[in-house]
């Protein structure tokens, strides 16, 4: 059981609390959630966050750390390490420490129920058996069945133009059928494993070598489908609620580097109209879908549009999208006052099965909001020689770029610090750019994609490095 790196716990009195475990980067989402619960149930609620994200410092309340691989990490490389850990084995090992559960205890003794706010309801999550504890989101069994590929492709393949596709069970299959499809699918093939996101555990393949060299020869599902060259690549964020209630948050455009690595989005999506409403016809198809199949809360949808403008959908994530929080905060700015945010949709949905009060969509982009995110992801570990300080201020940042405060900002956000490894794989830094226009947002993230860059030193020869 590895112990806790960080911890600045300090409760109040009168205060219930709900425990969010997940990424740093959605901490703000739960001020959002914390903010709902207190006006339903007319008391004062805060929060606990419980991250995997080892960096320098922390500009966080009620932070707690725990990070299963940063001490092999650490012994690897000989400092500290800012290092990835997989959602699953983070859950696991939240779990079964002993100091979350007796913080999980003491909470029971002052309040009659402890929720826990996840990013992705896991399998591995089992501290809601616990009794009083309860996870706020869709189920964790549902969960992990729908984010199958393999699920995702049997079930909707006659309800949606899917992509081209063949599931293989085994590697032998799976380098059999790549043979015999790329005859015909010139293009190339999008291999995947069952469980995949954001370009993990994904390729797009030119020859068989790609594919052995990828998956090492892994006995295991594959999906093969048909790469289809396309420029565009939307992301729908929607709730559901019941099977004709499904709310679409809005529709951004996914920047995929290489094909298939997801490194960010931009809002509002440049698609025309057209497609934007049959992209919301299909998502709300598929929320009708998830609502039989058990699954009730957030979730996001990808597709691809093709040179012709057909839309073809490429796949799920029964959980909250990365840019959840800009939602919130886009909805927040451009619905009327009191307009109930995601994360008390996603209460509403899963405690109550209705809308609450005063649900209402966002059909226009009244403040003319324009925001891209980018998420800094190193590939060969880096080392740091110096920090950006820690802003928790996004919410902010869209408030006053909608009122016309500020014409436009950008924001670097849980940077790991100065004198730390970032480990193959992990993130250094997050950037969200804001304003009027599209350059304005270009403008931001180039200037902090820059200012991250003066923060790392690429060295070979030290300790672990390439």
């Amino acid at each position: 059981m590895p112990d806790i790196y960080f911890s600045n716990i300090k409760l109040e009195e009168d205060t219930e609390y709900f425990l969010y475990i997940g990424e740093l980067k959605n901490y703000s989402l739960n001020i959002f959630l914390k903010e709902a619960l207190s006006r339903i149930f007319n008391r004062k609620f805060d929060f606990i966050a419980i991250v995997p994200d080892a960096f320098e410092q922390y500009n966080y309340d009620n932070l707690i750390v725990i990070n299963p691989k940063s001490t092999d990490y650490a012994c690897k490389y000989g400092t500290y390490v800012c290092c990835r850990v997989s959602a699953d084995e983070f859950s696991a090992s939240v779990s079964k420490n002993r100091q979350i559960r007796a913080l999980i205890r003491r909470l029971l003794n002052q309040q009659e129920k402890v929720y826990i706010y996840m990013f992705e309801s896991l399998p591995e999550m089992t501290l809601d058996e616990i009794p009083g504890v309860s996870i706020i989101g869709p189920d964790k069994h549902v969960s992990k069945r729908i984010n199958s590929k393999i699920y995702q492709y049997q079930n909707l393949n006659d309800i949606l133009p899917v992509v081209d596709f063949r599931i293989c069970h085994g590697f032998n299959s799976l380098i059999q059928t790549s043979q015999e499809l790329s005859k015909s699918w010139r293009d190339g093939l999008f291999v995947c494993r069952e469980y995949s996101a954001a370009g993990v555990n994904s390729i797009i393949a030119h020859g068989i070598d790609d594919i052995k060299d990828k998956f090492n020869a892994l006995d295991e599902p594959y999906l093969i489908s048909r790469y289809i060259p396309h420029e565009y690549d939307p992301t729908v964020l929607a709730v559901v609620v019941g099977e004709q209630d499904i709310y679409i948050a809005g529709v951004a455009d996914q920047r995929i580097e290489q094909g298939n690595r997801f490194t960010g989005s931009d809002f509002p999506s440049v698609l025309n109209k057209k497609i934007i409403e049959k992209l919301k016809e299909y998502t709300r198809v598929i929320g009708q879908w998830l609502f039989r199949e058990g699954y009730r809360g957030i979730f996001g949808c990808d597709f691809l549009v093709d040179d012709n403008d057909d839309i073809y959908f490429l796949e799920i994530n029964a959980r909250k999208q990365g840019t959840t929080l800009e939602f919130c905060c886009t909805l927040e700015q451009s619905l009327p006052p009191g307009s109930p945010m995601l994360p008390e949709l996603e209460f509403y949905a899963v405690n109550k099965g209705v809308f609450p009060p005063n649900t209402m969509e966002m059909k226009s982009n009244p403040k003319n909001l324009h925001w891209g995110t980018y998420n800094y992801k190193i590939h060969d570990s880096v080392q740091t020689s110096a920090y950006i300080p820690q802003s928790a201020q996004e919410r902010e940042a869209f408030k006053k770029v909608a009122e016309g405060k500020l014409r436009k900002d950008f924001l670097i956000l849980e940077h790991a610090g100065c004198d730390f490894v970032v480990a193959e794989g992990a993130f250094i830094a997050r950037i969200v750019a804001l304003g009027h226009h599209p350059t304005d947002v270009q403008q931001g993230l180039n200037l902090g994609r820059k200012t991250i860059d003066l923060t790392i030193i690429k060295k070979t020869g030290f300790g672990g490095f390439k």
